[in-house]
C-alpha cells in the first residue's frame, strides 16, 4: 500500500544524438506493506489537504523519445539550466562544467571549493539564485571535511559566476557536527520565491541524530539567501535547538522541489530496505526517522529504533513505495510541450534504474504511477524540466545527460 495526501488547489497546466524510442511497460507495485496491527498517528496536513487514500492504478505505457544530449561526465549529481541555454553541471568528484546545448562540455570551472570526495560525498547540488540574471549568483550544495575523526558534513555555499570561474566565494551554512563517514548528505537547494531557501539534508547514516533539534542531521533547513536565519523559523528562540530547522525526522533526502501552483515544498528521501517517500515538509513536524517507518534495515531485521509504521508525534509520507527505487532528483512537470505530463511529478530511481512518473489529480494525490527507460536502465541522479519542455535527466553511470520526450509530439 502506498499513501498519498490531497492537495488544495489544482496544478498549473501550463545535438547531435542517437534517438531512441522506447515502449515503456507500466509498473504499480500494487502490494500492500506489512501491517504493524497499530493504528495509524492522526496526519497534521497543510490546510485543505485531505486524508490518505490506497494505491494508485497502473499508469497507460508512454512511448519515449531518449536523446543524448551529452557524454564523458564523471558521477554527475544536478544540473541547472542558465538564460543562455547552457547547462551548469556538477561532478561529485569535484568538478563544475558549463554543458552547451549541442553537448561540447567544458573545463572545469574555477573557484568551486574543496569538496570531500569519499562515499557518496562530493560536489552535490547547484541552483541559479533567483535574480541570477542581475547578481550572477550560484549557489553549491557539497560534502565539506574537518570533522573529528576525519568525519564530514554538508555544506552550502554561493559565488558570482564570471565566465569559467566563481568569484568571492562565500561558506553560508555547514551542516553541525560532522558526523558522516561517507553516507547520507543529501542534499537538495529550492528556493521559495520570498527570500528563503530550503536545503534538504540527510542523517549523515547516524540514525538517532534525526530526531535530535540540536543537530542539523536529517532536517530541511530553511535560511534567508545569505545563509541568516528567518525570524519565523519554528524553532527560533528554543535553546534546545538549532534555529535551522523548518522540519526533522528524515533520513536521506535527495529530491526537492517547489509546487508550482500551491508554493509548498516536496521533497522524496531514502528509505532503508523498503519505504522511501515523498513528503511536504511542514514547519516543525516529525517525519518520524527512525521511529516510524515503511522500511527494514538491509540485513532484513527491522530497524532498532523503530516503533512501527507510525509513531506517536509524527507524520505520515505523502506517498511512499513498499519497495524502494533509491529516490534521487525530482521535478513539477509544468510545460505545455506534452500535456499528457502536466501536473506530473517526476523522480530519479538510483537502485530501480528508471525514471518514475507519479500522475497527480487536482488534489495533489497520486493517481497512477509509472516507470519510464526501463529499458535503458539508468542510474538516475538529478530530474530537470528544461526550458523547451523536454525533461533532463543526469544518467550517473553512463555520464550522460539525456533529454526525455514524448514520442511522437504532444
Amino acid at each position: 500500500m502506498r499513501r498519498s495526501l490531497a492537495f488544495p488547489r489544482r496544478l498549473k497546466p501550463a545535438l547531435l544524438a542517437v534517438a531512441l524510442v522506447v515502449l515503456v511497460p507500466a509498473c504499480g507495485n500494487g502490494a500492500p506493506a506489512p501491517s504493524t496491527g497499530e493504528p495509524a498517528a492522526a496526519p497534521v496536513r497543510p490546510q485543505g489537504v485531505s486524508a490518505p487514500h490506497g494505491a494508485p492504478a497502473p499508469a497507460v505505457a508512454s512511448r519515449v523519445e531518449v536523446t543524448e544530449v551529452a557524454s564523458g561526465l564523471e558521477v554527475p549529481w544536478a544540473l541547472a539550466f542558465l538564460p543562455d541555454g547552457r547547462m551548469l553541471v556538477t561532478e561529485r568528484v569535484g568538478r563544475l562544467r558549463h554543458v552547451s546545448p549541442d553537448g561540447t562540455l567544458s573545463e572545469p570551472i574555477a573557484g568551486v571549493p574543496e569538496v570531500w570526495a569519499n562515499g557518496q560525498g562530493g560536489l552535490l547540488d547547484v541552483a541559479l539564485a533567483p535574480d541570477f540574471e542581475q547578481s550572477r549568483m550560484i549557489y553549491l550544495s557539497y560534502a565539506e571535511g574537518g570533522g573529528e575523526g576525519g568525519r564530514a558534513g554538508t555544506a552550502l555555499g554561493r559565488g558570482r559566476l564570471e565566465g569559467d570561474r566563481i568569484a568571492d566565494w562565500q561558506v553560508i551554512f555547514r551542516q553541525e557536527p560532522k558526523l558522516s563517514q561517507g553516507g547520507h548528505f543529501g542534499s537538495r537547494i529550492v528556493f521559495d520565491g520570498q527570500g528563503h531557501l530550503y536545503l534538504a539534508l540527510g542523517e549523515n547514516n547516524e540514525r538517532p541524530t534525526s530526531q535530535k533539534l540540536d543537530h542539523l542531521q536529517g532536517k530541511v533547513v530553511r535560511l534567508n539567501l545569505d545563509g541568516s536565519v528567518p525570524s519565523d523559523n519554528p524553532f527560533v528562540g528554543r535553546e534546545d535547538a538549532r534555529p535551522e530547522i523548518w522540519s526533522y525526522g528524515h533520513r536521506n533526502q535527495q529530491g526537492a522541489a517547489l509546487h508550482p501552483a500551491t508554493g509548498f515544498l516536496w521533497t522524496s528521501e531514502h528509505g532503508p530496505r523498503g519505504g522511501d517517500e515523498v513528503n511536504i515538509p511542514q514547519p516543525g513536524k516529525n517525519y518520524g526517522w527512525p521511529l516510524a517507518t515503511w522500511g527494514i534495515n538491509y540485513s532484513g531485521q527491522p530497524i532498532p529504533e523503530a516503533i512501527g509504521t507510525s509513531a506517536p508525534g509524527t507524520e505520515q509520507p505523502h506517498y511512499y513505495f513498499e519497495r524502494s527505487p533509491a529516490l534521487s532528483g525530482m521535478a513539477f512537470y509544468t510545460a505545455e510541450r506534452f500535456p499528457a505530463w502536466q501536473g506530473s511529478l517526476f523522480l530519479g530511481g538510483l537502485a530501480s534504474t528508471d525514471l518514475i512518473r507519479l500522475a497527480l489529480d487536482e488534489d495533489g494525490r497520486v493517481v497512477s504511477e509509472e516507470r519510464l527507460l526501463t529499458e535503458r536502465k539508468p542510474r538516475l541522479r538529478d530530474v530537470r524540466q528544461g526550458p523547451d519542455g523536454y525533461l533532463y535527466v543526469l544518467s550517473e553511470t553512463e555520464g550522460k545527460i539525456l533529454r526525455i520526450g514524448l514520442a511522437g509530439g504532444p
